[in-house]
């Protein structure tokens, strides 16, 4: 028997004394029945794994965390990162039992849980805050959108490593703000995904002190026993990443795991990974212990199983007597004390250090310093012009100087991408040394996790690579849009202009996938001018991630005396260069606008009245209301050329059925770009002679 808890409940409801051991075996078995009524009410979910990791999950909050129920969003709270996703109702127990309050998406605390019974009994249903695997913005004390495997524990490094560097920015002598640690629960699904090796990997590296893994070591998996693909000898493999590694035998022993948990507090100079054996729906006399994993068990399994544990086997949705009592005097009593005297010291920090101070508030609400735009260059009309890249170079490198805590770097990639912060006291990120330029290897995937742990601790951040290679990140950048985390992906080198590189370098059908993620704004624009308007805006977003496409070869500078301001970049889509009465329309991005405006001077010279749209985002232009969407393509002007180095997918929203696409259909080549451009039709001869067939088809 797990511990019965019946005599508990009966002395608790009678008023009697209940001993300190009997009321955490309750709370455990508080978290179990009430994770097992929910998948079954749902019919659908996972009751395994919280039935068994419901006494890691209980010791780690009522005897650990430092996270206080009143408010779920204080900057030094440890933070919990359940990895495996799955297993929610692990952590929607815990946000009901301790009474989690709510906070809304302006950061306002609501004083109303989080987390309510009706919520529970509601799992896995239409406008439950409990949905299917726990989602950031949407439930309070969520730290995290989980769910993807591998993406929790690799999301759990950025945030690690924001707070080395919160801790490097801030802190001063006497004045410790932040302090916090970071735990992730994870399993054999985490650890079988490549994104998981790459962010250990990387943790181990940077020797990231603060950060814990609590590894569920079950043996089990969807298809059955781990052991149909999965041999790994995980202790010694983390040893070789550079973690310190301890071990708990049983995932009951509530004292064996405060041993490792102050083993992992003792450890100074790299990350912990605690392997804790249990079994997958402990108690249960199934021996089918997929259908425990991955399937509700059963009306009459579960009342098999509340016997086992001293429950009431027909009582559903049970809190006894005495548990929230019990987690306010743990978790919630413990939490309020440090909160209290983290306001205090800040209080006193905020006279002493009053511009450090309110760089801390603004991040928290993500808003920009005073004078943030204060070095943006403005570029003057050139032919010649430069690269995407050598642009947004000199641009970030203006704008980080005046924004303290805008900080990133590349997947080794900076002296390509131009993204290295030069500036002096700039520095680098390493395991000595806390500077604003990260290094995170060639671990695309990884950097893109570890960007949104980052984002999600209030930092602002970049991540660059080589734009084919978005591919290796897209897992990440979709949780970002799921997320809404202003997170800023910068990827060069964005199209055939890659040249000798050739097909595998050569980024086709990447733009139209990217476009294809709700919420991701991606940017590509089309020369220097636009490049600086793009960080301005980026600049200003909350919520949204940003995909920074960019040029490696040189693009000319428009002269805008002669063409619209760039500002129409903020529209996404605007009249860039126009006839009077125009006949046939061009549109272009990134380097094609170029290609467009040459096409363009060509047509007017020769009597044909023709505009030119620069469409650097297709999402910003289709934030605009019809009115303005019908001046830039007005409907009744069909004749139209879309010109874009990429897929051709999607461009028929803008073109029309029988609008001409000169656009990629086949996979790229290795040549010069100059050949390149003659082979694919990138030229303006090209454009003026689909052009001219429209007009012809128009009439």
């Amino acid at each position: 028997m797990l511990g019965s808890s019946f005599d508990a409940m009966v002395r608790a409801e009678d008023g009697d004394d209940v001993t300190e051991a009997e009321l955490d075996q309750l709370c455990v078995n508080t978290i179990r029945t009430l994770s097992m009524d929910a998948v079954q009410a749902a019919d659908s979910g996972h009751p395994g794994t919280p039935m068994a990791l419901a006494p890691v999950v209980y010791a780690l909050w009522q005897k650990v965390l430092a996270f206080d129920p009143q408010d779920p969003i204080w900057a030094n709270r440890d933070r919990f990162v359940l990895s495996i996703g799955h297993a929610s109702m692990l952590l929607y127990s815990m946000l009901h039992l301790t009474q989690t309050k709510s906070v809304n998406p302006k950061y306002e605390r609501l004083g109303t849980p989080t987390v309510s019974l009706d919520d529970i009994k509601k799992f896995r249903q239409l406008d439950s805050k409990c949905p299917g695997h726990p989602e950031y913005r949407w439930t309070s004390g969520v730290e995290t959108t989980t769910g993807p495997l591998g993406q929790g524990v690799a999301t759990s490094v950025g945030m690690a490593m924001a707070r080395r560097w919160l801790a490097a920015h801030f802190n001063k002598p006497g004045f410790t703000l932040f302090d916090y640690d970071v735990y992730a629960l994870c399993g054999d699904g985490d650890m079988m995904e490549g994104v998981s090796g790459e962010a250990a990997s990387l943790a181990g590296h940077l020797g990231l002190a603060e950060l814990c893994w609590i590894y569920d070591n079950n043996h089990i998996t969807i298809e059955g026993g781990t052991s149909l693909a999965f041999s790994d000898d995980i202790a010694t493999r983390f040893i070789g990443y550079g973690w310190n590694v301890t071990r708990v035998g049983d995932a009951n022993d509530l004292e064996m795991l405060q041993r490792a948990f102050r083993t992992f507090d003792a450890t100074t100079d790299r990350p912990t990974l605690i392997i804790v054996d249990s079994h997958i729906g402990y108690g249960s006399r199934k021996q089918d212990t997929h259908s425990v994993h991955g399937a509700p068990l059963g009306e009459e399994e579960i009342k098999y199983v509340k016997r086992q544990y001293g429950w009431p086997e027909d009582a559903k949705f049970l809190v006894p007597d005495g548990v929230y009592d019990h987690f306010t005097k743990g978790i919630g009593a413990r939490s309020k004390v440090l909160h209290e005297a983290w306001d205090t010291l800040f209080a006193a920090y905020a006279k002493q250090f009053p511009e450090l101070a309110d760089e801390h508030r603004r991040m928290q609400a993500r808003q920009l310093p005073e004078g943030w735009d204060a070095e943006l260059p403005t570029y003057k009309p050139d032919a010649k012009g430069l690269s995407g890249r050598q642009a947004s170079g000199e641009v970030l490198n203006a704008l980080a100087k005046h924004l303290p805590w805008l900080i990133g770097g590349s997947a080794d990639l900076a002296p390509s991408t131009l993204t290295r912060l030069t500036f002096e006291g700039a520095g680098d990120f390493g395991r000595d040394h806390v500077g604003r330029n990260l290094h995170f290897g060639i671990r695309e995937h990884a950097m893109a996790a570890a960007l949104n742990g980052m984002a999600l601790s209030k930092i602002r951040v970049y991540g660059s690579g080589f734009f084919v290679f978005s591919d290796y990140a897209r897992p990440a950048i979709r949780l970002s849009s799921i997320m809404e985390l202003p997170v800023i992906h910068i990827f060069t080198h964005d199209s055939i202009g890659v040249g000798e590189d050739g097909p595998t370098h050569q980024p086709i059908e990447h733009l139209a996938s990217l476009r294809a993620i709700p919420g991701l704004t991606v940017l590509r624009p089309g020369d220097a001018n636009e490049v600086v308007e793009a960080w301005r805006l980026i600049a200003e977003l909350h919520h949204h991630p940003v995909v920074l496409v960019l040029s490696r070869q040189a693009m000319p500078t428009l002269d805008r005396t002669k063409y619209a301001p760039v500002a129409g970049l903020r529209r996404g889509g605007y009249v860039l260069a126009d006839s009077v009465n125009p006949e046939v329309i061009l549109i272009g991005t990134g380097t094609e606008v170029s290609l467009c405006i040459a096409a363009h001077e060509k047509l007017v010279a020769s009597g044909v009245r023709s505009r030119v749209v620069s469409m650097p985002s297709w999402e910003l232009f289709e934030d605009q209301d019809a009115a303005y969407r019908d001046s830039v393509l007005p409907p009744a002007i069909t004749a139209r050329v879309a010109v874009e180095q990429a897929a051709a997918f999607g461009w028929e929203r803008y073109v029309g059925r029988g609008g001409a696409m000169i656009a990629m259909h086949t996979f790229g080549a290795s040549a010069p770009l100059k050949e390149l451009q003659t082979k694919f039709g990138f030229a303006p001869d090209n454009i003026v002679a689909a052009a001219r067939a429209q007009l012809a088809r128009s009439k």
